[in-house]
C-alpha cells in the first residue's frame, strides 16, 4: 500500500514538472501552517500549484522528465511552485509574499525550460515585466527606425515642395 502511495506521488510530481512552466523550490521552515495556506491561496488565484513535497520522490521525478538539474535543490524541507501559464507569475508571488510578511521562507531555487534557477535568478525573473509589456517594448524598438526613415523622408518631399511652390509664385508675379 505504502509503495503504491509512492507510485502515484512520482507519477503526480511527474505531471506537475512536465505540464509547468516553471518550478520554484522553497524552504518553507518556520512558517505557520495557517500562513501557508494564505500563500498556497494566493498562488492558486494566479494558477499556480504549491506543494509541499518529499525530496526523494521529487528527486525520481525529477529525473524521469529530464529535469535532474532540480536534484540539487532539493535538501531539507522543500515545497514547490509549480507555474503553468506567466513564467513570472510564480516568482513575483513568492518574493512579494517574501517582503511583505518578513517570513521565514526562502527561495532556493527554480527550474526553467529544464535549466536551474539560483535563488537569485527567481528574483531577477520576479522583476521582469508581463510578456504582453515585453512584446510591445519590442514592437516599439523595431518601428523607431522605420517612424525615422519616414519622418526624414517626408521632411526632403516637404522642403522640396517649398522650392517647387516658391519657384511657380516667383513665375506668377514675376
Amino acid at each position: 500500500m505504502v509503495k503504491d502511495y509512492k507510485k502515484e506521488a512520482v507519477t503526480r510530481l511527474e505531471q506537475d514538472l512536465s505540464n509547468c512552466t516553471v518550478a520554484i523550490v522553497t524552504d518553507y521552515r518556520g512558517i505557520p501552517v495557517s500562513e501557508l495556506g494564505k500563500l498556497r491561496r494566493q498562488l492558486k488565484e494566479a494558477g499556480v500549484d504549491y506543494h509541499v513535497v518529499k525530496n526523494t520522490l521529487t528527486s525520481i521525478a525529477a529525473e524521469r522528465t529530464g529535469n535532474a538539474a532540480l536534484r540539487s535543490l532539493l535538501t531539507g524541507p522543500s515545497a514547490i511552485a509549480f507555474g503553468h501559464g506567466e513564467v513570472t507569475d510564480p516568482a513575483k508571488i513568492l518574493t512579494d509574499y517574501l517582503r511583505s510578511t518578513k517570513s521565514s521562507l526562502s527561495i532556493k531555487g527554480g527550474v526553467l525550460n529544464h535549466r536551474l534557477l539560483t535563488a537569485e535568478e527567481v528574483t531577477a525573473l520576479s522583476m521582469l515585466p508581463p510578456k504582453e509589456v515585453l512584446l510591445a517594448q519590442v514592437v516599439g524598438q523595431l518601428q523607431a527606425p522605420i517612424s525615422h526613415l519616414v519622418y526624414v523622408l517626408s521632411s526632403q518631399i516637404r522642403v522640396f515642395m517649398q522650392v517647387l511652390e516658391g519657384r511657380r509664385q516667383q513665375l506668377e508675379g514675376g
